[in-house]
């Protein structure tokens, strides 16, 4: 399925939802103009106020930005905004609190170290009745259960990779991700993404969509504000990228919705991997119903 054009801007208030954003590049490139349009769901354009947080690669290493404040308020989304980070792998999330109190320690992407890599996730859903058995290699720091399902994961792929004395692959990692994704997603719907500087890797219960940009680049135009650019000013002719989010960002591209249960991995741009998990379900969200579709002033 992929999402029709339209002329509207999607409001999402009353949905306890959060927001992901993605992109995986094969150049390191800026997320300034999909950023600026996701932020505005923060506060503006949608009613998800609890915090947001933005995570890069860049050649000497990772480096994130969290804050609990709303997304469209906050001075150090403004600084995101007008500071162009490159990098191939970026994840951003907002925050619509379901599970554990407002603050930066339940602020997503959240990170952990294993075998000498960083590696950032941020999840969107409900996770009910959720007690993984975590044995202390990784541990919550905040109250989410978000942040437990990523320790355990990343307890799962150390486990099955203990003997490795370096990291393992994306091609090894995904099949056994797969498995981890489809067991926590039995507890409630589990949209997440998940990178280690090499990867993208995505899980979609309820709702993602994905948009492949290649040459020729077009001229998009935001959802959430006013603003529109031509994108093949920023890019060369073999410059190749995916955007994910949880609702497109813009409206004059072509976007595809993921099924429930699908495990998909991109690297330099392009998909690499897909799984679908047919026992996946998707959960019932609260409020779905008041979703609406205000149309733009003429």
């Amino acid at each position: 399925m992929r999402w029709r054009r339209w002329n509207f801007r999607w409001r999402t208030e009353g949905l306890p939802m959060c927001q992901l954003l993605g992109m995986n590049s094969s150049a390191a490139a800026s997320i300034r103009f999909s950023f600026t349009g996701f932020a505005q769901r923060g506060g503006c354009t949608a009613d998800h106020v609890d915090g947001w947080g933005i995570a890069f690669y860049e050649p000497t290493g990772a480096r994130s930005f969290l804050d609990d404040r709303p997304a469209s308020e906050s001075r150090l989304a403004a600084f995101v905004r007008e500071h162009p980070i490159r990098s191939h792998n970026v994840i951003a999330h907002i925050r619509k609190a379901t599970q554990g109190s407002v603050g930066l320690a339940n602020t997503h992407p959240f990170s952990r170290e294993w075998l000498g890599r960083h590696w950032f996730f941020a999840h969107n859903g409900d996770l009910q009745n959720f007690h993984p058995p975590l044995d202390g290699s990784y541990l919550p720091a905040g109250s989410t259960d978000s942040e437990k399902a990523f320790c355990y994961v990343m307890q799962w792929l150390r486990s099955v990779f203990a003997s490795w004395q370096r990291p393992p692959t994306w091609d090894a990692i995904a099949p056994e991700l797969a498995k981890c994704n489809a067991e926590i997603a039995r507890h409630g719907n589990f949209n997440c993404l998940l990178t280690n500087g090499e990867a993208l890797f995505v899980h979609c219960s309820s709702q993602l969509a994905t948009l492949q940009r290649a040459h020729p680049f077009p001229r998009a135009r935001l959802v959430d504000c006013d603003l529109s650019m031509d994108l093949g000013e920023l890019n060369g002719p073999d410059d190749r990228m995916v955007i994910i989010a949880t609702e497109p960002l813009t409206l004059d591209e072509t976007w595809e919705r993921l099924d429930t249960g699908d495990t998909r991995v991109f690297v330099g741009g392009r998909q690499v991997w897909a799984h679908h998990c047919a026992r996946t379900r998707r959960f019932p969200v609260p409020g779905e119903a008041a979703k609406m579709m205000v149309p733009e002033a003429a």
